[in-house]
């Protein structure tokens, strides 16, 4: 009997009628399920036309031309498969290029005489064929230890004392005979770079270019350079710098293959990468650790600083890599020497213990000055250690260094490797001359040939945009810069409750305050006397910077009369204090006080006139505006509402893999002004470049962030995005764009603005030069022609005045413009966004010389909370407390939030 389900009482719901027959000439048809919609994908857009305004100038960038003489062949793409003779894969890089070049010495015949381009690990390409499919090779070695050839090497690691002593310990390559196999993956026409020269881009094109960066890359390491990437850097100490700490900056090149709208390009750059400073290893730590002699050194921090570098042993010269330090002393660190003239019982050799100094000083006869009260280098394995007296190592050359720098050691190195344009050329000339391309056998198989001269462009020099200072009056910039003498803000604050604290004891704090009160009605801003300056005590300076904050805040609370609209912090550091997280983070997130640090050192007029822009920016006046925002007249921007959206994400420093990311988003308030912003900001996982979380919905209602970003009453969204590569350019147009989308939505579902995204990179390799002239190319100055992408809407601009060194442009990339900007229109608005940077009196530059100040303020923002961070208890921030937590992955913990009527300020000014 069926079953049915009965209701409440138990009885039996109505039954539902049967359906109708099918009459006999009808066939039913099957009811088809709606098909989803398959979701466009945009890619980037292409060039509309070429922008003609501005005085023109000719140019020359470090682009060098290529002839391609023959588009008829094919590159061959094989796997590379490396093992021991025991069936082992071998994993070290270093190896790698030593078997495959002994594979052409000895099968060169089997390989058709074939020249190889081998990236090192897994891929090889040819030009054409090889004869099989498939070949299997054995191959001998006769030394396998790396000699730092190609940077990527793993050393080979054996005892250095006596030849027996030496049989006895394992090498990482057990045997020198290796088993090589190559097998065939794919074949890519050479006629794919011609076509991406025509703007036809493909997987094929893309692929093409690799190898063409390749071979470069392979003839750099036949040469001895380290390579990192595309940059290539040559064991010469002319090239190294020493910027303190044991750590040198080297100078080297960048080279790579570009596809422009002139043809194929070689794009050749000066580039600097940090290296250990080679010699001997007891040099380098008291230089690392500033130590007047061995016997202060902190062996802790040298383990950590040594663990994986490679030394050279006197007196055998043999290379090793260093795995860690003696626990005892050389003079106390005993260990096991087999001695053959004395056998036990069984024949066996006796094993003596020894103390490494003894072993070295009477059974080697090797003289150690002061190393018997040191530890050794540990060279060995930890159940297997080997151990060498200090004294007798040496760090070898090029060896990367990838921990964050000092500040110190931060500005060492932009002063040492600052170059004047004309210098720069001179240096790009002589590398093109020294890497002698034209003898690699690989780029003559593709008929490649390279000229000599740096290419010539035609810039254009856009005029600087007209300010609007205070009292009405216009001022126009000159060479990229103006400067608030005998002026006015344009819209001053008032300072009404505001008060002094001063964490430096050497400020004459009644002197700075009637000097602010003066500088600040000159500029017009009414400044009134502080209800009072807080002096830290000198017992309060011995503590942590934590307390120190809490106690000065338990000061300020006690004889205040209520929250203060502004303080004044006077550090005691001129850069990177302690206390400047701590600070900022008390005023920011716990009670909504809009704060100023400085440092008073040398004070005078022009420092507290920037001083003021600051503070006039985060109190909500401003400083000055754009003529055309007033009028306003900015290009399509001011006809409909619209915001200009700035996206950046900041990164932990080298070697700090395990701090978050830190993601901010600006955006410009009071259409039709393009001058005021409201900062948004969260964390996410380390190292990450896309945005995760531009949308986070927190209930039906509300979103974290989006409602205080965007109005919807904007029909115009201009997306600045800055830090994205260009294999990343899709996910800023279908990933990031959607999440904006979507805010949108949230918001109003019936909100359809238009969308231009534009990529602002600077991490890019492309100057220019003026031709003839020592000077760096004017502020202002746009190129998008001859070297910018064959089909791609993309320009550089030069914004700024390149006062030290060789200016950086700034590479646009358009991905979208659903508005319909023209060439000009949308040149002169990036142009003119260079020119609203509230605490600055020049075309901004983003970092080290780069021209949006949108994304300017973005990375001020971040750099104000990022601070954050580092005061957080470490037990929240390694727990899922807190954070953002993904199946499997690091927790990723939240920046405090901030009060909200800071939160709607400039307060990262």
């Amino acid at each position: 009997m069926d079953s049915f389900e009965q209701d409440g009482n138990g009885a039996a719901p109505d039954s539902l009628p049967p359906p109708p027959p099918v009459p006999p000439d009808v066939v039913p048809i099957k009811a088809e399920p709606e098909p989803a919609k398959k979701k466009v994908v945009r890619v980037p857009m292409a060039r509309r036309g070429l922008g003609s305004k501005g005085q023109k100038i000719t140019l020359l960038t470090n682009h060098f031309k290529v002839n391609v003489g023959s588009s008829d062949g094919h590159f061959f793409h094989y796997c590379v498969s490396l093992y021991y003779e025991d069936g082992r894969p071998v994993d070290g890089k270093g190896v790698g290029r030593k078997v495959i070049e002994r594979v052409q010495e000895t099968y060169g015949n089997e390989l058709a005489g074939k020249d190889f381009a081998y990236d090192g690990e897994k891929s090889l390409f040819t030009v054409g064929a090889l004869p099989n499919n498939k070949h299997e090779f054995t191959v001998v070695l006769e030394d396998v230890t790396s000699n730092r050839n190609n940077g990527n090497a793993s050393p080979d690691v054996h005892d250095d004392s006596n030849g027996q002593d030496r049989k006895r310990i394992k090498r990482p390559y057990q045997s020198k005979t290796f088993k090589v196999e190559i097998s065939f993956a794919a074949k890519i026409p050479m006629q794919a770079i011609q076509n991406a020269l025509r703007g036809q881009e493909s997987e094929n094109s893309q692929e093409a270019l690799r190898v063409l960066d390749i071979i470069l890359r392979q003839h750099a390491a036949k040469q001895g350079c380290l390579l990192v990437r595309q940059s290539f850097f040559q064991n010469n100490p002319d090239n190294f710098t020493d910027i303190g700490g044991g750590v040198l900056g080297c100078r080297g090149f960048h080279s790579s293959f570009r596809a422009s709208q002139g043809g194929l390009s070689l794009n050749i750059d000066v580039s600097t990468t940090m290296i250990i400073r080679p010699g001997p290893v007891v040099d380098f730590l008291l230089a690392n650790q500033n130590a007047r002699d061995p016997y202060s050194l902190d062996w802790t921090k040298a383990k950590r600083s040594l663990k994986n570098l490679r030394i050279k042993v006197s007196p055998s010269n043999q290379e090793y890599k260093i795995t860690g330090l003696s626990e005892q002393l050389c003079k106390d660190q005993l260990f096991s020497l087999k001695q053959k003239s004395m056998k036990n019982d069984n024949g066996e050799a006796e094993n003596l213990e020894i103390t490494v100094y003894d072993y070295f000083v009477n059974h080697r006869n090797i003289q150690l000055r002061y190393s018997a009260d040191l530890p050794c280098i540990n060279v060995g394995k930890p159940k297997r250690p080997t151990y060498i007296p200090l004294e007798l190592c040496s760090l070898v050359s090029l060896q990367r260094y990838t921990k964050a720098l000092t500040t110190f050691q931060r500005a060492s190195l932009v002063e040492k490797s600052r170059q004047k344009p004309q210098e720069r050329m001179t240096v790009l000339s002589s590398a093109l001359q020294r890497s002698n391309y034209g003898a690699e056998p690989m780029l003559r198989s593709c008929g490649i040939s390279i000229s000599t001269n740096f290419t010539q462009v035609e810039g254009r020099v856009l005029p600087a945009p007209r300010l609007k200072v205070g009292n009405g009056e216009d001022f126009f910039p000159r060479n990229g810069r103006w400067n608030f003498n005998n002026k006015k803000l344009v819209e001053p604050t008032k300072i009404e409750r505001w008060a002094v604290v001063n964490f430096s004891a050497r400020c004459d704090t009644n002197s700075l305050v009637r000097d602010l009160i003066r500088c600040g009605d000159m500029k017009g801003i009414r400044i009134d006397p502080p209800f009072d300056v807080f002096q830290e005590s000198n017992q309060n300076r011995r503590c942590s910077p934590l307390v120190r904050v809490e106690k000065m805040f338990e000061d300020i609370q006690s004889k205040l009369p209520g929250a203060p609209q502004f303080l004044l912090c006077l550090l005691p550091d001129r850069k990177n204090s302690d206390l400047y997280g701590p600070w900022k983070k008390k005023n920011l997130s716990e009670f909504g006080i809009v704060t100023q640090c400085m440092a008073p050192t040398r004070v005078n007029d022009q420092y507290l006139t920037n001083l003021l822009l600051k503070i006039n920016a985060k109190l909500g006046g401003l400083n000055s505006m754009l003529a055309i925002e007033q009028t306003p007249s900015i290009p399509v921007v001011s006809k409909v509402p619209t915001i200009i959206l700035g996206m950046d994400v900041s990164h932990g420093s080298p070697g700090q893999s395990d701090i978050p990311s830190i993601a901010a988003v600006v955006s410009s308030r009071q259409w039709p002004l393009i001058s005021r912003y409201r900062a948004s900001v969260r964390t996410q996982s380390p190292k990450l470049e896309m945005i995760d979380s531009l949308f986070k919905k927190v209930s039906d209602k509300e979103d974290e962030d989006a409602d205080g970003i965007l109005l919807p009453c904007s029909l115009f969204l201009v997306q600045l995005r800055d830090g994205v590569s260009e294999s990343q350019f899709n996910q800023v147009l279908n990933i990031e764009l959607d999440q904006v989308i979507e805010a949108c939505k949230f918001l109003d579902e019936s909100w359809n603005p238009k969308f231009v995204v534009i990529v602002a990179q600077k991490n890019h390799h492309t100057k220019f030069f003026q031709q003839g002239s020592p000077d760096n190319v004017p502020p202002g100055t746009v190129i998008d022609n001859k070297i910018c992408h064959p089909k791609n809407n993309d320009f550089y601009l030069c914004a700024h005045a390149g006062m030290i060194g060789t200016t950086r442009p700034t590479h646009y990339h358009v991905l979208l413009d659903q508005i319909g900007f023209s060439a000009d229109d949308l040149q002169e608005l990036v142009h003119s966004l260079s020119y609203v940077y509230q605490r600055s009196t020049t075309a901004i530059s983003v970092g080290e010389n780069s021209d949006l100040a949108l994304t300017s303020v973005c990375e001020s923002f971040q750099l104000v909370v990022g601070t954050f961070m580092k005061f957080e208890d470490a037990s929240e921030t390694n727990s899922s407390h807190g954070g953002v937590t993904a199946p499997g992955a690091i927790s990723v913990p939240q920046l405090p939030r901030l009060k909200e009527n800071v939160c709607n300020s400039m307060f990262f000014c």
